[in-house]
């Protein structure tokens, strides 16, 4: 609500940084030590709770808001050295030993720094850059945020010495013995030069030791991590985006000798939200350069139909043959996507990052299995799509993570907190969820069929199915454009041509976990009344982290229940229709929610699983089934028939 945001909710983010005494907390992590509290200024702690469900707070996290020590370590035998050292190709799993050590300490440990160049000193000009993250702290202050870190007792052989290495011998014997330890680090591609940086003092106190020589990409302008996207209901062009070093015009080959040209875009520092009282980390240590985003629309496609396609230049290379699938135009029977939210990433390593989704590796392998053997048609992601946070190289694995599926398949997006809230941003909510990024960099990563840059709502038919996608970021407020755009788009639904109506967005309605602090009542007052009207069949949310069913429900109450068919699947009959379905599809990878209540008479079915739903629909049926991304089993399943 760009215009009615409580200016008392502004001041309350502000001065909560600095004053919320009550909810201080320590860090998670459990290297934390009562110790550490000397070297952390006493407003970071307090800061700690308000942000930890915003951006989250970890020991790693709040690294820039360490005082960094001196090493008083005059040992002439530390070395750090990587494997292969040479120039990096796309993917890399690199092994980076520490040796020379003389007493091993389980508090050090290993960074990936990017770009290179970057002073790992101290930064003493940006102190209040880091509050907006949740800490201060006393000057020198780490300047660059690394990309990844791990101790060295991850080397199971560092702490006990196994690899000994004699440094100095007197009449035969040695006298001075040191210990080494190596560790595997996953890189791609992000185009800077990256190094590696050996520190001592654990994340709470740390000091540098010694550091790598930079280590440069073979081609950083290599065109990676394409994406495709819908464009409209007709099924015959597609979106497809990539990210290059290069800001020259490429192309995409695809079909029987057809070809487009790109258009490129990008975004810089100045493009990101920031506050005058507390600066974004988007805007300062998060910071890394994008590179080039590319853009180019394929069409002359069929509708349902497989095409092979390439992108780059023969300038700057190009990627490999990759097969995909158009959806079904409007109208036509059969449809066969995916659906999750709050997926986000985790490291391919043992590394720790400042913000890591546990299940979404487990669920993209699953989600990657299925659009391998099956004809999986599109994937609906809704909401909360890297948990970057205004930590910008985080895109960029989030990208690789995905390609699998995402360089296959139309990759359809909603917006979520995490992409776009942020104070005096126009966004509804004006907590420090995005940490900068306001929308900007997931819309040009993902450019999805809109009416205009900022007005991330938008549908699109595919086969029998109409599918709404909102943002329940923006002012969905009764006569806001928003709000009258839904009405516009769902009046105008022909449901001779395409009899089911799905609504997406982001934030939910119902929920059993902790509903006070999930569910804005003023959302579900203004819209759900415009669910009913239009008879929409299903409504899918995130942002709560787990899977829940609901009755037939509206206004809290079961306007209808569903009755097991003959192989015992609930089943919803919407020829006399009721209400709609609601389901919360958060458990894609963020960790997940418990279920605090279990008395919601509206709920059918609660998993709190890694996972993701399938859905198949014809003319007469809906059928869907949550998916445990682990055991690949089906946790549920319900239909919805006409």
């Amino acid at each position: 609500m760009e215009n009615s945001t409580p200016w008392l909710l502004k001041i309350f983010f502000s001065l909560t940084i600095i004053l919320d005494s009550s909810s201080s907390s320590s860090s998670s992590s459990s290297s934390s030590s009562s110790s550490s509290s000397s070297w952390l200024h006493p407003l970071a702690s307090i800061s700690m709770a308000e942000h930890r469900n915003y951006t989250a707070i970890s020991d790693f996290r709040v690294l820039n808001r360490r005082k960094l020590l001196k090493c008083d370590d005059p040992n002439p035998h530390l070395k750090i050295s990587v494997d292969p050292n040479s120039s990096l190709s796309n993917e890399e799993y690199l092994t980076v030993t520490v040796s020379g050590v003389l007493l091993p300490s389980s508090s050090d440990w290993v960074a990936m720094i990017s770009p290179s160049s970057s002073n790992v000193a101290d930064c003493p000009l940006s102190e209040a850059y880091y509050a907006q993250t949740g800490d201060l702290s006393d000057l020198p202050l780490l300047c660059q945020y690394p990309v990844k870190a791990q101790y060295v007792k991850n080397d199971p052989d560092y702490l006990n010495c196994t690899k000994k290495e004699c440094q100095e011998s007197v009449l035969g014997t040695c006298v001075v013995a040191t210990c080494s330890g190596s560790l595997t680090f996953h890189v791609i591609n992000i185009r800077t030069s990256i190094e590696f940086v050996f520190f001592a003092g654990g994340f709470d106190t740390p000091c540098i030791l010694t550091r790598t020589n930079p280590l440069d990409f073979t081609n950083p302008n290599m065109p990676l991590y394409g994406h495709l996207s819908s464009i409209d209901s007709t099924g015959k062009s597609m979106r497809l985006t990539w990210v290059s070093g290069d800001e020259k015009p490429q192309q995409v080959q695809y079909g029987d000798g057809m070809s487009q040209n790109s258009v490129v875009t990008t975004f810089t520092q100045d493009d990101m939200c920031s506050s005058s009282t507390l600066p974004s980390p988007a805007k300062d240590f998060g910071w890394h350069d994008p590179g080039f985003i590319h853009t180019a629309v394929m069409t002359g496609l069929q509708p349902s139909s497989h095409f092979s396609y390439k992108y780059g230049s023969d300038s700057v290379g190009w990627s490999n043959q990759i097969q995909f699938k158009t959806p079904p135009d409007a109208g036509s029977d059969k449809l066969y996507f995916i659906a999750y939210g709050d997926m986000g990433k985790a490291p391919l390593d043992s590394s720790v990052e400042h913000y890591i989704q546990p299940g979404s590796v487990s669920v993209i392998k699953a989600v990657t299995d299925e659009v391998n053997s099956v004809n999986v048609d599109s994937i609906f992601h809704i909401g909360d799509i890297s948990y970057a946070t205004g930590f910008l190289v985080e895109w960029d694995f989030f990208l690789e993570l995905i390609n699998p599926v995402a360089s296959q398949v139309a990759y359809m997006t909603a917006i979520g907190n995490h992409e776009r809230d942020y104070v005096d941003s126009g966004s509804v909510y004006v907590t420090p969820d995005s940490g900068g990024e306001c929308g900007v960099v997931y819309e040009t990563y993902f450019p999805m069929p809109t009416s205009a840059k900022d007005k991330p709502w938008y549908s699109i038919e595919q086969a029998s199915v109409h599918f709404t996608i909102i943002s329940t970021e923006h002012d969905w407020s009764v006569n806001s454009e928003q709000y009258l755009w839904m009405e516009e788009d769902m009046g105008s639904v022909n449901r001779s041509k395409t009899p089911w109506l799905i609504f997406m967005g982001h934030r939910p309605m119902y929920t059993s976990s902790n509903a006070d602090t999930s569910v804005d009542p003023r959302f579900v007052n203004a819209v759900e009344p415009l669910l009913l009207q239009y008879k929409v069949d299903l409504v899918l949310f995130g942002h709560v982290h787990n899977y829940e069913r609901t009755c037939a429900v509206y206004k809290g109450e079961c306007k209808a229940m569903p009755e097991k068919d003959a192989n015992g699947v609930d089943t919803y009959n919407n020829s006399n229709y009721s209400a709609p379905v609601q389901a919360v599809i958060g458990m894609a990878g963020f960790s997940l929610d418990k279920f605090t209540t279990d008395s919601n008479s509206w709920s059918l079915s609660r998993i709190s699983e890694f996972g993701y739903v399938r859905g198949n629909a014809t003319k007469d049926e809906l059928y869907f089934e949550f998916v445990n991304a682990n055991t690949r089993n089906v946790g549920d399943s319900f239909r919805i028939i006409k």
